[in-house]
């Protein structure tokens, strides 16, 4: 019996978890077969923290699951999932590598590695974002442009933390540019630390608080006042595994400080917060959280998409807060249809 009473549910954000020996096999020449290579990981580390051993130290944690593509079927029939899309782990740090020509190659062959092993699987069920090397805007448009014309893949990762410039920047409008072209769905999604200033905090727990929504405030704040969705109309970009209980807070800021200062962003044609509203815009909400309510009052209902996080969080989490959230009375019948199925299917052009 299905664990839920909705009719279909889409995972806009669940993660594979890759290994060095697993991507290297499929790395691109000069690499192939270099076994040097693992003198060092080929991803740098979220941050300081080595997770794993926080979860041991502590004697609360569980191993994580690296999922096969058969497990992830089999999650997805015991949840009553329809379709999930697969980010990456550990290379949700690829923004952080200081090398555009490994950046770019390792891309590669985590995108071939993720397809091979995943997409070709079940493609119906299972789907890529695809890594692409922000370090060489140049090199990321190429490879998008191959993962989702060769690939098959609806989109690609930002990284939200670990590049020399924010997201706004103009070097990286190429990339925005090849993503509307294609109508293929950009995702910002955090998780390392580096450069957020958290280096302060002394437990793992107050990284964890933080790192996420700080990491997208900024990104968010960099696209929207540096004119990106004014001048590519078409794009589409997700802001993940945040929640969205801060945007309402970021949208106000971001309005009042344009408010004194417009001639500071000559590029936008109306106030910050519109641009949450134009349907390019699209926001990771807990299906727990009590902000969300609110959050669908002041953006509509058509800004919001729900993540599994499996494996990161365990199946059980995603099962029971289905739900839970099924009998939720503060949210609409429509809205929630809606963060289930219908936002995410148009977030990532699928309709």
């Amino acid at each position: 019996m299905a664990p839920h009473n909705f009719p279909a549910v889409f995972d806009a954000d669940g993660h594979v978890m890759e290994t060095d020996a697993d991507i290297f096999d499929y790395l691109p020449p000069p690499y192939r077969g270099q076994t040097q290579l693992f003198t060092a990981p080929f991803f740098p580390g979220l941050d300081a923290w080595h997770r794993a051993a926080s979860r041991v130290g502590d004697g609360l944690g569980r191993v994580l699951e690296r999922p096969t593509a058969q497990d992830w079927l089999g999650f997805l029939d015991a949840a009553s999932v329809a379709v999930s899309v697969l980010f990456p782990t550990n290379g949700l740090a690829h923004g952080v590598l200081a090398d555009p020509k490994w950046a770019a190659g390792l891309a590669r062959g985590y995108n071939d590695w993720l397809y091979d092993r995943f997409l070709r699987v079940a493609p119906d069920r299972l789907k890529g974002m695809a890594l692409i090397a922000m370090q060489d805007p140049a090199q990321a448009v190429v490879e998008l442009r191959r993962a989702v014309g060769e690939l098959g893949m609806i989109g690609a990762v930002l990284p939200a933390v670990g590049l020399p410039e924010a997201l706004g920047h103009r070097s990286y409008w190429p990339v925005y540019e090849a993503a509307q072209d294609l109508n293929c769905l950009l995702a910002v999604h955090g998780a390392p630390t580096w450069g957020l200033g958290l280096e302060k905090l002394r437990n793992l727990i107050e990284l964890r608080v933080l790192n996420h929504a700080i990491a997208q405030q900024i990104q968010m704040t960099s696209l929207i006042l540096s004119g990106v969705f004014e001048i590519y109309p078409g794009l589409r970009i997700a802001f993940c595994e945040a929640g969205c209980g801060w945007v309402p807070y970021l949208m106000e800021r971001l309005d009042r400080e344009y408010a004194s200062r417009h001639t500071q962003v000559p590029l936008l044609k109306r106030p910050p917060s519109e641009y949450l509203r134009t349907g390019q815009v699209f926001l990771h909400a807990e299906l727990d959280e009590r902000g969300l309510a609110y959050a669908i009052e002041v953006l509509g209902e058509g800004a919001f998409f729900c993540a599994s996080d499996f494996p990161h969080e365990p199946k059980q989490d995603f099962i029971r807060t289905l739900a839970e959230f099924a009998a939720r009375e503060d949210i609409r019948a429509s809205a929630k249809g809606k963060l289930l199925w219908d936002n995410p299917q148009r977030m990532y052009g699928l309709v």
